[in-house]
């Protein structure tokens, strides 16, 4: 992995790599997803499994295109008991983390007879994408469906794409089952993404669609947005690892290789206060490379957006690591409690030697779809609330709008809108 020194400039070019990896940045691809989408919505089932045909090269039906009871059954049967017992402890965890994060509607009477309260309602129609791609991600399915569920949403389907065959992953089918999913279908890509966000003959429309995808999911996920809502369109994975010369450099090493295997455009960055620290991990991945099933992926993704930063001291290391608001930040310091204090900007932290990033991804509890390419500024993880809507309740008596009417007469007339101000002056007027 490349060296370099930590400072301003190199910080700055830095980001400006990583932000060329977002999904808002590939705009040669935005026409033929608009095509796609277009068609979708006016041709519906037909445009859809064109589509399926075209970039899965499998043929479906309205018949088919859903996945039946039949089928679950037997991808539970071929995953492995162990591996199933595996998911449902996750799936606990996960659904005891998002728990915590329930509210409940409120309502506050006051003296005067008026009430202001918020009432809080799970959306109807959850839409949850999984990819297909390099690998499949049991995971991504647990941690989509398990927080609608918390929430309340009554319908969730799922979309992804199948097979030539027609087949889908048994495990990502086995998760899909433990996770509670209500529908499954056999669709994916931008197609997919237009038929969740404006229905089809075949696969409901949806208030919501969250997963993540590839270049051309995201794009759709971007262009749908408003007609549907979405989590977020996410970028590659990234991780970044901040450590003092206490850390193990075989364990930073294995950690930003964790990152580094998921695609040529993943992001693995240490930030460290150690020149030796720095060389050492530096070895120790190109060690590990050698051993690894996806050598050429991690050594493409380190080329690319491997970086190791060595940095004066921890004061500009926590700067840097505000300023990249990576999705993973992992604290391998003496202290890293108190380092974590000072971190502002990061989609989720790992505290210590031994809090991997692997287990945020399977098996931890808190939500792994986190935000990208810096949006961990404004952007937080998946979580209950994105299957919530919150509604505002105001209740006046006539004698607590009395008290008030003649000052929201006042705000209407300053802003010339007579209507809005007769409103409320009709009701104190003969």
């Amino acid at each position: 992995m490349r060296i370099v020194e930590l400072n301003q400039q190199n910080t700055k070019n830095l980001l400006e790599n990583l932000l060329k990896r977002s999904p808002v940045s590939y705009g040669e691809y935005e026409r033929t997803v608009s095509e796609i989408i277009r068609n979708v919505r006016e041709r519906g089932d037909e445009a859809l499994f064109e589509y399926t045909r075209r970039f899965d090269k499998c043929s479906l039906d309205a018949q088919s295109v859903r996945v039946s009871g039949e089928e679950i059954q037997r991808a539970r049967d071929e995953v492995s008991p162990a591996f199933l017992q595996v998911m449902e402890n996750a799936a606990a965890n996960i659904i005891r983390f998002h728990e915590k994060q329930r509210r409940n509607s409120w309502f506050e009477p006051q003296e005067d007879g008026s009430i202001l309260g918020q009432k809080l309602t799970p959306i109807a129609v959850s839409g949850v994408y999984v990819p297909g791609g390099k690998a499949p991600y049991p995971s991504s399915v647990l941690m989509n469906v398990l927080p609608a569920r918390v929430a309340g949403v009554s319908r969730i389907i799922m979309t992804t794409p199948p097979g030539p065959d027609g087949k889908i992953d048994p495990g990502i089918l086995a998760a899909a089952d433990i996770a509670g999913v209500h529908e499954i279908y056999k669709a994916g890509g931008a197609q997919a993404i237009a038929a969740m966000a404006f229905g089809t003959e075949s696969i409901p429309r949806v208030d919501k669609i969250t997963g993540p995808g590839n270049i051309f999911v995201a794009l759709a996920k971007k262009a749908c947005f408003g007609y549907v809502s979405i989590d977020s369109i996410a970028g590659p994975s990234e991780i970044l690892v901040l450590a003092d010369e206490s850390a193990n450099p075989r364990y930073v090493a294995a950690d930003l290789l964790s990152q580094a295997e998921h695609d040529e455009m993943a992001s693995a960055i240490l930030i460290t206060t150690s020149r030796e620290l720095a060389e050492a991990v530096s070895r120790e991945a190109e060690a590990f490379c050698e051993t690894l099933s996806r050598k050429e992926i991690i050594e493409k993704s380190l080329e690319n957006y491997g970086y190791i930063l060595v940095a004066q001291d921890i004061e500009a290391a926590i700067e840097a690591a505000n300023e990249i608001a990576s999705e993973h930040l992992e604290i391998l310091t003496r202290n890293p409690f108190e380092v974590m204090t000072r971190i502002k900007n990061a989609g989720a932290v790992f505290l210590g030697a031994y809090s991997s990033e692997p287990l945020g991804d399977y098996f931890a509890g808190p939500n792994h779809i986190l935000p990208t390419n810096g949006t961990a500024r404004f952007f937080s993880p998946l979580n209950v609330d994105d299957f919530m809507k919150k509604t505002s309740i105001i209740s006046y008596s006539r004698n607590a709008l009395e008290k008030v009417h003649e000052q929201v007469e006042m705000f209407a007339d300053r802003e010339g809108l007579t209507a809005h101000a007769n409103s409320v002056r009709v009701r104190f007027t003969p």
